[in-house]
């Protein structure tokens, strides 16, 4: 009996624990209830799925307990969580793929279906793309959530009140492109411990912090992005359980606020990207929990040393402020420092200096130190070797020198290194990279470094990213770097290679490479499979043949300065090209192209910029580039265009620069360009046989910064609305560089140059080129005066109206132009004085105001004093610097005879001879008179005597 009874327990013992086992394993028979597999199915159906994450959702897979993001409660059967964020991206991603993820975000609208599950207690839609759709107030009936993440996402309006119905509520997201009047229905939320606003504009919520001083359980609260301007002045004692608190990138400024040494529990703290101009307060240094602090991206000043107080730091990021004395000594106590940044602090230190303040015990622990742009200076030493723990060195942009040193080879955890733009110099050998297997990142470009390896050499990294520009690699192709099959980001200009482009580099998962400025010569590989590739640069080589096959995907292209040569047909219009390109930058200049331009750029719409400029083009321009609507610089300076500019080309109105200098374009000047070129900065239409009158509309151009028009048959008068260039009026605040920008990760803003003639010399501009400030319209016809409104052109560098056919004189109040450097009015027929205030143009290095009509004296100054007689010559001009001295004379009826004085031979000027006698027969016909007429005597000392009295009576009137 009692077997039999052992047997039947061990039996039901055996049972339960399969049934727990099952459970446990989500494999109860219980499954998913169907009222809430519905109810999960009409919420689907108003969603948009474009990369189809939700493909399990179907009737036909039965337990949507099964299903991708549900969670269900083993016994019950219950869902209880729904997740669907979108999956986190990689650290190095490509545009493609961060397009991809982009586009694979859901969107579309919430259905309310989601109120059948009633259990539901977690539910996480974050990082989608619910744009222009507000959150839904019913959510506010969900009484059962604990966890609610909507944050990320595009939703938009104001925050439902409705959400302060969830009392259950623990986490709360709600980050995006919201607003709220009044934060007052998250006071009933007392059981939240982490509230994420981010994004949420708060600027017309007075009540923000004294809503969340009611929140007693709150451990994390993220402000960031909020549009708060000003700390409440109200004391904070209620937060005492905050760990972390996120108030960057908001417009906070003056001190760092008092109100924050209350919170006592804080661990995380981060007022960066702020305006706190202050001193560090002293209450700060007394957080000893405080694990975290970041207060980058401010002006805060003074010394840093009571941060070594810190003791249980692990975090610290001080980039881009105001500190001064440098790295304290202090720092060398906080022995639990994990990461550190002081990029763009000057320090003003040698590098062996900074070092050695970290104590034995920080260097054992740091694992992230950034010293980038901070004047670090001096030999980097061995004692690099101490820090067996970093990960991540940032020594960029400094005048760090000398060697690399051999210790760098025992930082066997690194896995990025940023030397570039130092003073190193010296060999880079295998000893330094044999223990580095971690290393992903090296970035050494900018210094004079030589890479020294055994030609069999296999390097132990497998290197994401690698910069080498303008290190020594040459001349032939490194051959270790064949083993690099990881390489994302490859650059290796200007490193006297010699050497053909190896076709397995395009095997690379290469998003970004850089061989410009060498020597590479021969075809570029077959392209066409590099459809991972962003960006191409290869200017400045020996390349030839005909240009390859452009990958559609591609969208940075430089090939300038090689010698491609014939047409660009098949890279434009092939059945390849037929689809949309992405190319937004696409660069051709200096090369040997030729032919007519095809027909073809409808399919290229998203071209920002295009250089075709030094090549051998024929024909006229395309209909079709009219339909370039996104370009912002077209460059087709110096080839064999003919025919008029296309009228289609006025629907390019984005174009901040037009080059279409030297060719031969005829017609008159569109006047279209005036109409429609509103954002223009640069227009350069010189050396082409334009013709007619230069269009008033050209007036409506109000952000033009250069003009050149030289070298045409333009006629007609200079439109006196010229004054309306207002950026050659003022002085911007901040002149922005004129560069554009493509949708890459890697890679530089392409800056736009300019090939000008200046104080008469031709020369090409590009990292000053946003000062420049000139207008060239020399070698023209133009007639009539010069306009009196260029004077209001203050800013104006340079003004070229030489080589026309101007009268009337220069404008009186030209020396009200105080910027200008260079005139140059020559070869025209302007008349009367040079003006006075011409004296006052202090920064004048170029005058030429020769073969006019001008007369009389030169204005007499130092600065004008200084231009050679050249600069006045062809005119009637008289004082220095010229020769001839001027005479002062009194304009009489003689000066109008010269002619008969110029036929007498004798050279006898009776005018002088004639003035004696006249003057004498004059006298004493006068004197004469009164001696002896008495009544005529009277009357003139009667009427000296009355004079002298009214003149009496002035004098008193006046005293």
């Amino acid at each position: 009996m009692k077997q039999s009874m052992r047997i039947v327990v061990a039996f039901v013992f055996i049972a339960i624990v399969t049934i727990n086992i099952s459970f446990c394993k989500g494999s109860s028979s219980v499954g998913c209830l169907q009222s809430e597999s519905l109810a999960l199915l009409r919420f689907k159906q108003d969603l948009i799925d474009p990369a189809n994450r939700l493909f399990s959702w179907t009737s036909g897979h039965g337990d949507c307990c099964a299903w991708s993001g549900i969670v269900c409660d083993n016994l019950t059967g219950h869902v209880l969580e729904l997740s669907l964020r979108t999956p986190p991206e990689k650290e190095v991603v490509s545009p493609a793929e961060d397009d991809a993820r982009e586009r694979s975000k859901l969107h579309g609208k919430i259905n309310p279906s989601l109120l059948d599950l009633k259990h539901l207690r977690s539910l996480d839609l974050s990082d989608n793309n619910f744009k222009g759709v507000e959150i839904p107030r019913f959510l506010g009936s969900m009484q059962n959530l604990r966890y609610l993440n909507l944050s990320l996402n595009s939703f938009q309006g104001m925050i439902p009140p409705q959400l302060g119905n969830l009392s259950n509520l623990q986490y709360l997201g709600l980050g995006g492109s919201l607003d709220v009047k009044s934060l007052w229905w998250l006071s009933r939320l007392s059981l939240l411990k982490h509230l994420d606003l981010v994004g949420v504009d708060l600027s017309n919520s007075s009540d923000w912090l004294q809503v969340i001083h009611t929140l007693p359980s709150l451990v994390m609260l993220k402000l960031s992005y909020c549009m708060l301007h000003h700390f409440p002045p109200q004391p904070v004692t209620n937060f005492s359980s905050l760990a972390s608190l996120d108030l960057s990138e908001n417009y906070f400024e003056g001190p760092i606020p008092d109100a924050l040494q209350n919170f006592t529990s804080i661990r995380h703290l981060d007022l960066s990207v702020n305006d706190f101009n202050s001193s560090m307060p002293n209450w700060l240094y007394r957080l000893r929990n405080l694990e975290e602090l970041f207060l980058s991206n401010n002006r805060l000043q003074g010394s840093m040393d009571g941060l070594g107080n810190l003791s249980s730091i692990k975090a610290l990021d001080l980039s881009e402020n105001h500190f001064e004395g440098g790295m304290p000594e202090s720092f060398g106590r906080l022995c639990n420092l994990r990461s550190m940044s002081l990029e763009a602090v000057i320090l003003d230190q040698e590098i062996s200096q900074v070092l050695n303040i970290f104590s034995e015990c920080v260097a054992k622990v740091l694992e992230y130190l950034n010293l980038g742009f901070t004047q670090l200076f001096g030999p980097l030493t061995n004692q690099l070797g101490r820090f067996k723990n970093l990960k991540l060195l940032y020594l960029h942009f400094n005048s760090i020198s000398g060697p690399i040193p051999r210790s760098l080879g025992q930082l066997s955890t690194l896995k990025a290194l940023y030397l570039l733009y130092n003073q190193f110099n010296g060999t880079f050998s295998e000893i330094h990279f044999n223990n580095l297997t971690r290393l992903m990142r090296l970035e050494v470009s900018g210094n004079s470094l030589m890479f020294k390896f055994p030609p069999q050499w296999v390097p132990p990294f497998k290197l994401q990213l690698l910069g080498l520009g303008s290190c020594h690699l040459g001349p032939n192709f490194p051959s270790w770097l064949r083993s690099q099959r990881s390489l994302v980001y490859l650059d290796i200009s200007n490193s006297s290679i010699f050497d053909t482009i190896p076709q397995y580099l395009f095997k690379f998962p290469l998003t970004f490479l850089n061989l410009s400025h060498n020597k590479f010569y021969g075809k570029i590989p077959n392209l066409i499979q590099s459809t991972q590739v962003d960006i191409l640069d290869l200017n400045s080589n020996n390349l030839s043949g005909p240009l390859p096959q452009i990958p559609k995907n591609m969208y940075i292209l430089d090939l300038s300065n090689n010698t491609f040569l014939g047409s660009m047909f098949a890279q434009l219009c092939t059945e390849m090209n037929e689809s949309k390109s992405l190319m937004e930058i696409l660069i051709l200049n200096k090369n040997f192209l030729s032919g007519e331009l095809p027909d073809c750029w409808m399919n290229w719409k998203h071209l920002k910029v295009l250089n075709l400029e030094n090549n051998r083009f024929t024909g006229t321009l395309p209909p079709s580039i009219g339909s370039l609507t996104s370009l912002q610089s077209l460059n087709l300076r110096k080839n064999n265009f003919v025919g008029q500019v296309p009228s289609s080309l006025q629907n390019c109105t984005k174009l901040v620069k037009l080059d279409l200098g030297e060719n031969e374009f005829v017609g008159s000047v569109p006047a279209w360009m005036g109409e429609r070129f509103s954002r223009i900065e640069i227009l350069i239409l010189r050396s082409n046989k334009f013709q007619g009158l230069l269009p008033r509309e050209f007036c409506h151009l109000t952000s033009l910064q250069i003009l050149d028009l030289a070298y045409n048959n333009l006629s007609g008068n200079i439109p006196r609305c010229i004054s309306n260039f207002s950026a050659m009026m003022r002085k911007s605040e901040v002149d922005d560089d004129i560069e554009y920008y493509a949708n890459v990760e890697f890679g530089s803003p392409y800056m736009e140059d300019a090939l000008l003639v200046n104080k008469g010399e031709m020369a090409e501009y590009n990292t000053i080129l946003k000062f420049v400030r000139m207008i060239d319209l020399s070698k023209n016809n133009f007639s009539g005066g010069v306009p009196m409104g260029v004077t209001d052109l203050s800013t104006l560098q340079s003004l070229n109206l030489s080589h026309n056919s101007l009268t009337g004189r220069i404008p009186e109040n030209i020396g009200a132009m105080s910027s200008l450097e260079s005139i140059d009015f020559s070869g025209n027929q302007l008349s009367g004085e040079i003006p006075q205030s011409i004296s006052k143009l202090t920064f004048l290095s170029v005058l030429n105001l020769s073969n006019n009509k001008l007369s009389g004296r030169i204005p007499s100054s130092t600065q004008i004093q200084t231009f050679s007689a050249s600069s006045f010559t062809g005119n009637e001009l008289c004082g220095p610097p010229l020769s001839n001295n001027c005479t002062v004379s009194i304009p009489t009826a003689g000066d109008q005879n010269r002619g008969e004085k110029e036929g007498n031979e004798d050279g006898v000027d009776w005018f002088y001879v004639s003035m004696a006698p006249g003057f004498v027969v004059g006298f004493w016909s006068f004197i004469g008179s009164l001696f002896f007429n008495r009544r005529w005597r009277c009357m003139y000392f009667q009427f000296l005597s009355s004079l002298q009295d009214k003149l009496g009576s002035v004098v008193r009137k006046c005293y």
